[in-house]
């Protein structure tokens, strides 16, 4: 088992060579990705990649089948680049968080321009 330290040192040198490792794809169904957490396992032996995508619920399922469809050459790649004795399994997680983000965001904005409406 490795430290805590070290598995937030994986996860985040990870996370930066999957970044780049994703951006330079040639699958077309992987667009607008962005690499938005990395969790590694304590044994560092699985890895959970967060990623969002730019586009609607299309868009994401392409993206999520070109990941999966590439994870092999993806987990190859990251191998070469971070060197630990076995390279991590790869599992690719939708993050919703930014969607509920701008959600929030549109539900406060509502509620803020009907309170102004109120007063005039």
């Amino acid at each position: 088992m490795a430290s805590p330290l070290r598995v937030r040192r994986v996860a985040e040198q990870a996370k930066k060579e999957l970044s780049d490792i994703i951006r330079t794809l040639k699958d077309p169904r992987v667009g607008f990705v962005t690499v938005t957490d990395v969790e590694v396992s304590n044994d560092l032996s699985h890895m959970k990649v967060y990623f969002s995508v730019y586009g609607d619920a299309a868009a994401r399922q392409q993206c999520e089948e070109g990941l999966q469809a590439a994870k092999g050459l993806i987990r190859s790649e990251l191998g070469r680049r971070i060197r630990l004795r076995l390279t991590p399994e790869i599992e690719f997680r939708f993050d919703s968080s930014l969607e509920r983000g701008a959600r929030i965001d549109q539900l406060l904005e509502e509620i803020r321009s009907e309170g102004k409406e109120s007063r005039s």
